[in-house]
């Protein structure tokens, strides 16, 4: 429905590059730098800078963009608004999921929505907390499912489901065999720890502070950047991590990973979904009423 040529605006703007952008759009670069010099004449102003081999938005592209964002939600709406008088479902939802829903909560989800709504289709980024709110306010997706709660005022957190962050070491750790450690035990103990940015590690910070411990406190052996090398680095050494247990499922069974109690400690958080505030399409929603329902079934 859209002018094909504001869509080719749209993919340079987002992706900062005429090759991405024709890569994307199944097109030619000549064709995607015709469709730009054509807007630009059309709107008699420059859109995009070149800066060395970089590019950037103008003034008017910048405002060219915040329109075409507008517009396409617009579109959007429309389609599903129109495919519903028809009971019709269909449509290309954007999702973003942080690291540990991505890879122990979210497939069961997806693949049930796929099978309910099969003319849907689902478009899935996964990265850390932070790089799944970028992604959001960015608007490179519609909804995002997050393992921590930040302060930003342009995003709107809904609660889906709960989550357990335990201390876990290998079978072989000296504590392995202990019920329950005192909280100053944990600082004589190395750790694997997540990255920076990691909705993990900013609950883990809050929590441990209840009994007196600061995260600095801790002796950091590594960082890693994904919870499956944490479990895999537990199993070959003697350091502790901070799981979530939705992420120790198979360990547990087989009896290679190790839960550790800390008296007085409990780390328990929520998982969100989040979108921007104000901003909700119709595939969103029905994701997010399928997504309920799922869970209060369980």
């Amino acid at each position: 429905m859209s002018d094909f040529r504001l869509e080719v605006f749209y993919t340079v703007a987002r992706r900062m590059s005429f090759t991405k952008a024709a890569q994307s759009l199944f097109i030619t670069q000549p064709a995607v730098t015709k469709h730009i010099n054509e807007l630009e004449q059309r709107y008699n102003n420059k859109l995009f800078e070149r800066q060395g081999n970089k590019i950037a938005l103008t003034a008017a592209g910048n405002l060219l963009l915040k329109h075409a964002e507008t517009l396409f939600a617009i579109y959007r709406n429309i389609e599903f608004d129109m495919n519903a008088l028809v009971n019709k479902d269909n449509g290309l939802l954007h999702l973003g999921a942080s690291t540990t829903i991505s890879s122990y909560v979210i497939a069961p989800l997806l693949a049930g929505f796929r099978k309910k709504f099969p003319a849907i289709q689902l478009h899935l980024i996964n990265g850390n907390t932070e790089h799944v709110e970028r992604a959001l306010l960015d608007k490179e997706i519609e909804l995002g499912i997050v393992e921590g709660k930040s302060k930003n005022q342009e995003i709107k957190y809904t609660e889906f489901i709960k989550d357990e962050i335990v201390l876990v070491c290998g079978k072989d750790h000296p504590l392995a065999r202990r019920k329950a450690v005192e909280p100053d035990l944990m600082m004589l103990n190395s750790f694997v720890m997540r990255e920076h940015g990691s909705g993990t590690l900013e609950v883990i910070e809050h929590a441990l502070k209840s009994v007196g411990i600061k995260l600095t406190d801790l002796s950091v052996e590594i960082q890693l950047a994904s919870t499956e090398s944490i479990k895999s680095y537990l199993m070959h050494s003697d350091t502790m991590a901070f799981i979530s247990i939705h992420a120790l499922h198979k360990e547990l069974l087989s009896g290679s990973l190790v839960i550790i109690d800390v008296t007085g400690l409990t780390i328990e958080r929520n998982f969100y979904f989040i979108q921007l505030q104000g901003n909700s399409d119709g595939l969103t929603q029905v994701f997010l009423r399928h997504a309920m329902l799922v869970h209060n079934l369980k």
